[in-house]
């Protein structure tokens, strides 16, 4: 069983050491889904929100969060990011936004807390600028879908895994 890397032998945290690690391409996909009324996605849609483009700023939020994201995870390591891109996709049937963040990194360490960091700020964004007019939004599926390089190579979500 693999343990647990961000704490020591006496159980305390610590910030892993990647200094020995060679620097790699490395990038990460995760997703979080708002759902929300019907009404509301057709408002987003249509772009007749008052407070303006809400795509437009969910997107350079989940941008920034990203870029931010050390200074809110305490453990992670501080990242020169190369990419981020944060996409839209709606769904009608299930009244419902997907959001797909993808970060990139030469590095020493994996992108995937940037990558769900970009994808869960994104979502909060979307529900802070609709919250007047659809307060049952919920946010959910917040998770990672793929991740590509460094020493674990490559791993995609599979239909079904927790």
């Amino acid at each position: 069983m693999n343990k647990l890397t961000h704490l020591d032998e006496t159980g305390a945290a610590r910030m892993v050491d990647v200094g020995e690690k060679p620097v790699t391409q490395r990038e990460a996909v995760a997703q979080a889904c708002v759902a929300m009324l019907p009404e509301t996605l057709e408002l987003l849609l249509s772009g007749g929100h008052k407070k303006g483009d809400v795509f437009a700023v969910a997107r350079v939020a989940g941008i920034q969060a990203a870029k931010k994201c050390s200074d809110l995870i305490p453990l992670c390591h501080p990242l020169m990011l190369n990419s981020v891109n944060v996409d839209f996709e709606s769904d009608s049937q299930a009244s419902e936004v997907r959001i797909l963040a993808r970060c990139r990194v030469s590095g020493k360490t994996g992108v995937e807390m940037e990558a769900l960091t970009a994808a869960s700020v994104a979502a909060l964004t979307i529900y802070d600028m609709c919250k007047a007019v659809d307060r049952g939004m919920e946010i959910r599926s917040v998770t990672l879908l793929e991740k590509q390089g460094g020493k674990s190579g490559h791993w995609q979500r599979t239909d079904g895994e927790a």
